[in-house]
């Protein structure tokens, strides 16, 4: 009776935050739940027998966790699978506690005190820290490991920490649950070690003899006995063709490198695709269903999101860390941009510690015509970043007048790209949409 009364309270908490244009009730309502009752998630999934509980997939990584999810809901849906999805990004507990009480259907009620999930599928985007707690409550049914680079270290630690704790997590896992890794990274590859799980492996095709380790990269020694590793192909940071020649340790080899078509530009949303494709074909979805959706994908909030303000041309490039923020430059320069507002915030989804921005190959990538301005909390040190850079920048402290001040002067047909950190990117878009996601 107390989670039914829990998910009754959590549905009108959402419904008053979507009434009142406060969020979508994506976290409050879960961590109201799990003060009451810390196992509400185990129990509302277990309260489904086997063949009515739908399929876990738990998607994990540093970057790419949300267009990923997106694009597996999104085969999942055209395939006419009904699907639960924390979709706004909400990727702690709480925030799968949430999901749970926004997809429960109390029509049931009272033949069953919980209700029935409406779903064939739970597509869950974890945190990278909160990965062993999801696991331990939910029992996937898949994993999807994307990367791992440094991020919010003051929270996190560095890469190596988390990668031990993922993988002391997945030694715990049984047969019923499928890994889907990203190899390029060797630190995801060797998360199947000593794990009784099924493994399925992607990455990219070899494609040049270019094997330069780039500054910042995030992890360059072998995982099993910390040799230094060589390089065949690097495709970014630390990802590409990898082995250590102290332990033999290699990249495995790929179940799927090359599909032809991706839906969005860059070499790591590439990663996205791939995961998703080998998803659906282990799921033996149709190929003609993957293409469909492929083709008529529109990106996620704030990952490459196009959206006209004022009449005006702008796309918001999420970029949290070293990696996403080169990815994000070398992109939108292949994509010919000019005008580029960074926006650096420091508050608890970002972490306090914006040192990162200097690992950041600002020099290597911009162009010196290119019309750049800054805001955001931290603005004067991302100022000064790009100062270092040889850069001149425009300085505004105010987020919506540095936006009206950079649309004003765009040329017809021009783009202006926006390159926030997370907390920024929200900020961003609610000026931008008049709405707020979380």
């Amino acid at each position: 009776m107390l989670n039914f009364l829990t998910i009754v309270f959590g549905k009108s908490i959402i419904f008053l935050s979507k009434a009142l244009n406060l969020g979508s009730g994506s976290t409050w309502p879960g961590h109201i739940a799990l003060k009451l009752n810390p196992n509400f998630i185990r129990q509302v999934l277990a309260s489904h027998p086997k063949g009515v509980k739908p399929k876990v997939i738990i998607i994990a990584g540093t970057n790419g966790k949300t267009t990923t999810g997106k694009l597996i809901s999104g085969i999942l849906k055209v395939n006419n699978n009904s699907v639960l999805h924390n979709a706004a990004g909400a990727n702690l507990l709480n925030g799968l506690a949430s999901t749970l009480i926004k997809g429960v259907n109390l029509v049931s009620f009272p033949r069953s005190l919980l209700g029935k999930l409406n779903a064939d599928y739970l597509i869950f985007e974890c945190d990278e820290y909160a990965l062993p707690k999801i696991i331990e409550q939910t029992s996937p049914d898949y994993i999807v490991c994307l990367n791992l680079f440094r991020d919010q270290l003051d929270r996190y630690g560095e890469i190596d920490s988390i990668a031990k704790k993922w993988h002391i997590s997945f030694k715990k896992l049984g047969s019923n649950t499928t890994l889907i890794l990203n190899v390029d990274d060797p630190q995801i590859a060797y998360l199947e070690s000593g794990t009784k799980t099924k493994v399925l492996h992607f990455g990219l095709e070899k494609t040049s003899d270019d094997n330069r380790i780039e500054h910042g990269a995030d992890s360059t020694h072998c995982p099993n006995c910390t040799n230094k590793l060589e390089y065949e192909s690097v495709f970014f940071s630390h990802l590409g063709v990898w082995k250590c020649q102290n332990c033999q340790l290699k990249r495995p080899t790929l179940d799927v490198s090359n599909i032809g078509f991706h839906p969005l530009v860059g070499t790591y949303n590439k990663y996205n695709t791939l995961a998703a494709y080998l998803f659906a074909k282990q799921e033996k979805i149709s190929q003609s269903v993957i293409d469909k959706t492929f083709r008529n994908f529109t990106p996620a909030f704030g990952r490459q999101e196009k959206i006209s303000y004022k009449g005006k041309n702008v796309q918001i490039f999420l970029s949290k860390n070293p990696t996403s923020l080169n990815e994000s430059l070398q992109t939108i320069k292949f994509l010919g941009g000019k005008n580029l507002l960074f926006v650096l915030n420091d508050k608890i989804p970002d972490g306090l510690d914006v040192s990162w921005i200097w690992d950041v190959s600002l020099e290597e990538i911009l162009e010196k015509q290119m019309n750049i301005a800054v805001t955001g909390d931290r603005v004067y040190d991302m100022a000064l970043r790009l100062k270092y850079a040889g850069q001149f920048t425009h300085v505004e402290p105010n987020l919506e007048k540095s936006i009206n001040k950079m649309l004003e002067n765009l040329e017809p047909g021009e783009t202006l790209y926006i390159l926030p950190n997370y907390s920024a990117m929200l900020d961003t878009r609610k000026i931008l949409t008049g709405r707020k996601i979380l």
